[in-house]
């Protein structure tokens, strides 16, 4: 008999060495880029942390020590404002974040388009590509919606 014969099947062996290889390119994924951003809360914590740091650290001579004093106190009140509406409503913060990322997409959605159009035209004018002459001149053709000047991009 051959070995291969003599040991025991396991048929989820392929199965095991390959989930032990995907959760070390990911326990390897993780070290190299460093923890998971939090949630969205957790996050503007993390900002509002960060610059009220950044603004305390600034010791420039044109701000006296009252004028420190000052920014030290509106940094205070800043932080009492945020921190009970990050308590109470943190996943709103997430449902912010999300919207943000919808309106962003859609004003590159609206940005691409436009480009689109005015590089069709612009490419078409200096003769390397773009619509024949016929196509030019028929009005009806979406394909001749070129800057006519100062254009405004409509979001709406």
């Amino acid at each position: 008999m051959s070995e291969a014969t003599d040991r025991p099947v396991d048929g989820d062996a392929w199965a095991d060495a390959c989930a032990e290889d995907l959760a070390a390119e990911k326990a390897r994924r993780r070290a190299q880029s460093g923890p998971p951003p939090g949630s969205a809360a957790e996050e503007l914590r993390k900002l509002v942390d960060a610059v009220a740091d950044k603004v305390s650290s600034l010791q420039t001579p044109l701000l006296g020590v009252a004028a420190q004093g000052a920014v030290q106190q509106a940094i205070r009140q800043a932080r009492s404002a945020v921190e009970p509406v990050i308590e109470r409503n943190p996943q709103v913060f997430d449902h912010l974040a999300a919207a943000g990322n919808e309106l962003l997409a859609a004003y590159r959605s609206a940005v691409e388009g436009q480009e689109s159009r005015w590089t069709r035209t612009t490419e078409g004018a200096s003769g390397t590509a773009g619509p024949s002459k016929k196509a030019a001149d028929d009005p009806s053709d979406p394909r001749d919606e070129g800057p006519s000047g100062t254009e405004r991009i409509d979001l709406d």
